[in-house]
Parts: C-alpha cells; sequence; structure tokens
C-alpha cells in the first residue's frame, strides 16, 4: 500500500500526466486539433507534472516534497481556471481574449498554411453530455488539485 506521505505528490503526478495524455490521444489519435486556449490549459500540466517528478525524487526531504507539490496543485488548478474561462468562450458566456483561430502545427510551407485547419476557441470540436473538453479540464483538473490538497492536509503517522 502506498504510504500516505508519498500518496500527494503521485496523485499530483498522475492526473496532469493524464489529462496531458488524454489531450494528446484525442490531438493525434481523433484528430481534434487544439486552439490557442487548449494550448494555455496543456502547459500548467506539463510543469505539474516536472513539479510532481521533482518532488517524488526529493521525497526524503519532507519540506521540499510538500512546497514541491502545493505548487504542482496550484498548477493543476491554474489548467482547470483556464479551462473554466475556455469552456465558458465555447459556451458563449463571455469573449476570449483573443481571435484565438489556430491551423495544427507541421512543416511550414505555403501548401501547408493554406490547407491547415482553422480551430476557433469559440466552438467545441467534441462534447459529451453537453460537456466540452475545456469542460471535462476544468472539472477533473480542479477535483485533482482539490484531492491532492486534501492529501497533503493529512497528518503523517510515523512508523512503528
Amino acid at each position: 500500500m502506498l504510504n500516505s506521505r508519498l500518496s500527494a505528490p503521485v496523485v499530483a503526478f498522475l492526473a496532469p500526466l493524464l489529462l496531458y495524455g488524454g489531450a494528446l490521444v484525442s490531438q493525434y489519435g481523433f484528430g481534434l486539433h487544439p486552439c490557442e486556449m487548449c494550448y494555455w490549459q496543456r502547459w500548467p500540466h506539463q510543469a505539474a507534472i516536472i513539479l510532481a517528478l521533482l518532488a517524488l525524487l526529493l521525497r526524503r526531504n519532507d519540506k521540499a516534497m510538500r512546497a514541491l507539490t502545493l505548487l504542482a496543485a496550484v498548477a493543476i488548478a491554474v489548467s482547470g481556471a483556464i479551462g473554466i474561462f475556455h469552456a465558458g468562450v465555447e459556451y458563449g458566456f463571455w469573449e476570449g481574449i483573443t481571435t484565438c483561430a489556430t491551423g495544427s502545427a507541421g512543416p511550414v510551407s505555403l501548401d501547408s498554411i493554406m490547407n491547415a485547419p482553422l480551430i476557433r476557441c469559440d466552438t467545441a470540436q467534441w462534447t459529451l453530455l453537453g460537456i466540452s473538453l475545456a469542460g471535462f479540464n476544468a472539472i477533473f483538473s480542479l477535483g485533482a488539485a482539490a484531492f491532492v490538497l486534501t492529501l497533503l492536509r493529512r497528518k503523517t503517522t510515523p512508523a512503528p
């Protein structure tokens, strides 16, 4: 069984890894190209993965491990907050802060520019039960961040 002292950094590592991995699978496996705000949501997950990995590597130093895990939780929550904003733009609750149309990445040539799909931030490419990918990112990210913070608050008991 995983000891409770390590469970927060493990969750702080696995949650953004799975969310970021899901984004990559949706992009490369299912052709759902990201818009600009989709990329914004990925950056905090990338930071959280690195921070949580450092926390796990420094597990012998409890203060460093807890501080890095806390920062990872904050990064996960930031991705969730961006997801709320992006979902609001998709649902028409408010306007985005950019023109937010982007093409897919690849070798740059005139043909690739002219044939690149136009991906808008204000249109959900996929939904399930009326919830877009940005909405799911918000739900799962904020839930994961809250769970990590809850695990961090646990008192550790010394081993017998």
